[in-house]
Order: C-alpha cells, then sequence, then structure tokens
C-alpha cells in the first residue's frame, strides 16, 4: 500500500512509519558517535552504555530487573530480537498461540523457523479473549504465547487479570512468553502499560522484546532488544551475532543518550499528542461511515470499512486511495483467513499534525459518496 500510495502522490496511513522528527539528544548522541569514530563493531550484544540505559529504563519503567552484562541483548529492532529468539528457543514443528488480528511479521517470523502458529481470535470492540479458546489452542507441542501489548493492529491494552491468567497458563504447561511491547510508551484514557514479565513468577520464562523505534520515531535505525534469563540470552545472543552481527555502532550511542536525557516530560507529551491525533482520525472515520475500534494503545485504529465498494478488505482499500488519495493496510493482513478481515482496514495516525488534519479531512468527506 505504501508503494501504491507513492505512485499517486497520497496520504500515507498505511505502513507505521513515523514522519515526526526523532528527539535532539538521540541525533546529537549518534552523530557525536559518528564524529569520534565509533564505526567499527560492537559486542554481539550490544555496547556497554545502551544496554546499561536499557537496564536502568527496564528496572525504572517497566519493574524488571535484568543484568546487563548477561540479561540484555541488543538486536536488530524488535523484529530481528524476536527472530533470534525463535532460532534460539524453537524447533520446527513447535507450536506458539497468537493473537489475531496480528502483526504480519510475528506470523512469518514463526513461519521462518518453521514453527506453527495456532490462532486464538480477540473479539471487538475491546479486543477481549476467551480463556476456553486459549485452552483450546495449547497442546503437546505448545512451546510458546506471543503477546503483543499494546497491539498492533488493534490497540488493545492487555490488563493485568489477562496477563496473569496467561503466565499462570505458560507455568501449568512450562512454555515461554514471548512480548512485542515496542508500543509500551503509548496507551491512552489513564491505562498503563504492564510488562508480563512483572507479573510475579514470570520473569524465568519470559523473553520481554521491545526498542525504541516507535518512540523515538527512528524505526529505519533498526535498534531494538531483549530481556530475559541467562541462558536464553546467552543463546539468542549467538543467534543475533550469527544473523546481524550487530546493530549500527553510533546508532546504539545516540538511542542510549535518548534514553538516559529523556526524562517523564518526553514521553507524556508523546503520549498526549498521539492522544489528539487518535480522537481526531476516528472522529473524521466515523463521519465518513467507516466506525473505529478506538485503540487503548499504539497508533493505529482499526476501522470498519463494509460500506465501501469491493469484495476484499483489498479492493475497499484501493477504492479508498482512489477516492481520498488516502492509504490504509486491507484488514485481511492480520488474519490466517483473509475472509475475516474483509470489512477491516487500519489506518497508522503517527503522522505530523498538516498531513494527518488533510487525510482526516478526506476521510470524513467520504459521507458525501457513500450515502
Amino acid at each position: 500500500m505504501s508503494v501504491e500510495c507513492e505512485k499517486v502522490g497520497g496520504i500515507n496511513l498505511s505502513q507505521g512509519v513515523c514522519d515526526v522528527p526523532a528527539p535532539e539528544p538521540v541525533l546529537l548522541g549518534a552523530a557525536e558517535a559518528l564524529k569520534t569514530g565509533k564505526n567499527s563493531y560492537t559486542r554481539h550484544d550490544g555496547v556497554t552504555e545502551l544496554r546499561r540505559a536499557i537496564a536502568r529504563k527496564l528496572s525504572d519503567f517497566n519493574g524488571i530487573q535484568a543484568d546487563p552484562e548477561s540479561e540484555i541483548v541488543v538486536a536488530s529492532g524488535s523484529t530481528g530480537a524476536f527472530y533470534c529468539a525463535c532460532l534460539a528457543l524453537l524447533e520446527p514443528g513447535d507450536e506458539v498461540i497468537i493473537f489475531e488480528p496480528y502483526y504480519g511479521y510475528h506470523v512469518q517470523t514463526l513461519l521462518a523457523v518453521g514453527a506453527v502458529p495456532r490462532y486464538v481470535r480477540m473479539q471487538p470492540p475491546d479486543w477481549e479473549f476467551k480463556e476456553a479458546d486459549i485452552e483450546a489452542a495449547v497442546t503437546p507441542r505448545t512451546r510458546g504465547i506471543l503477546i503483543n501489548t499494546p497491539a498492533n493492529p488493534c490497540g488493545k491494552v492487555f490488563s493485568e487479570a489477562e496477563l496473569k491468567y496467561l503466565a499462570s497458563l505458560a507455568q501449568r504447561h512450562d512454555f515461554w512468553l514471548f512480548t512485542d511491547e515496542i508500543y509500551e510508551y503509548i496507551t491512552y484514557d489513564g491505562l498503563r502499560h504492564l510488562s508480563p514479565a512483572a507479573i510475579p513468577g514470570a520473569a524465568e520464562r519470559t523473553i520481554t522484546i521491545s526498542g525504541l523505534s516507535k518512540t523515538f520515531s527512528i524505526t529505519g535505525w533498526r535498534i531494538g532488544y531483549l530481556a530475559c534469563e541467562q541462558r536464553a540470552a546467552e543463546m539468542i545472543g549467538y543467534m543475533s551475532d550469527l544473523v546481524y552481527v550487530c546493530p549500527p555502532a553510533p546508532l546504539q550511542y545516540g538511542t542510549a543518550r535518548g534514553i538516559m536525557e529523556l526524562g517523564s516530560d518526553y514521553y507524556d507529551e508523546l503520549r498526549e499528542d498521539l492522544r489528539a491525533k487518535r480522537d481526531a482520525i476516528c472522529t473524521a472515520l466515523d463521519e465518513g461511515g467507516m466506525a473505529p475500534y478506538k485503540p487503548a494503545g499504539a497508533y493505529y485504529v482499526l476501522a470498519d470499512i463494509s460500506r465501501l465498494p469491493g469484495d476484499s478488505s483489498k479492493e475497499k482499500a484501493m477504492w479508498l486511495l482512489e477516492k481520498s488519495g488516502v492509504a490504509c493496510v486491507p484488514g485481511e493482513a492480520f488474519f490466517h483467513e483473509a475472509t475475516d478481515g474483509k470489512n477491516l482496514a487500519r489506518f497508522c495516525y503517527a503522522k505530523p499534525n498538516e498531513a494527518l488534519h488533510e487525510a482526516c479531512s478526506r476521510l470524513a468527506g467520504l459521507k458525501k459518496i457513500l450515502r
């Protein structure tokens, strides 16, 4: 959809690309590292400054204690961290439970290592799941469950009760909790992010995965990380070294500086800015005849596009691009059976105010066509 959007010079609300500037300390840290010649390979698990910064951040924000010398691995983005964790901890044929609507890279990563996704459906408007469905998905081959909170594409923020249940299930059946917490700082309406590893008794079986790509608007830098118990971290570090060697050295230093220097005001302003953008696009979608499922976190909104012409979500998304010049992601991208997402589309609102305002105006204007 990004390619199709570029062809027509449209407004790209499809791919989760942050088009807002990165924070000054992050840029200055990377620039200083470049100027001082930090251009060589780093330790396979990341530079000391970044691992220590991550350890402090995990303690202060997530309530997770991780030794920066042995329990943290800096990887090539959170996607790369998940891939290396799967390479290290899963065998072909192992099953991993995944919630849908899902983020496609999670599923494709599992398939790439020969693992088998087992799907559990979440239901709108609050994207709740049934414990009975989870229990039914567990088999003797289950080796893990993927928890994406806040979630892409639906914006679900898993509750403490839900996480306690999933942690107890993992303990009962002896499998891993893989997390994707890349949107951890982006929650709304008084909700707070809770890391699964902070649940009592869950830390030893949790692979906590995150990064600063979204928080610092540096998606192209590919700086992610994971934290877990030492033996798993060692194996995952070997895989990260084999596949990526190391993330770009100067960018690691820039990210470390951002973590250390940016205070709570930065994250509060980020959250408030995105809340306002969420409310704006949800209002525009509603006015345009595409009822939104208001997200509790992250910076995407799923909307009901059943009123748009077309037999599939892809056809509907292409119609929308043609008529409004606004690109979205067809809902079929988030379900293992394409027909399940035929009336959904995902819109990313992490955009500069001017571009988002214009997109909202165009979306709201569709009401004239869809009457």
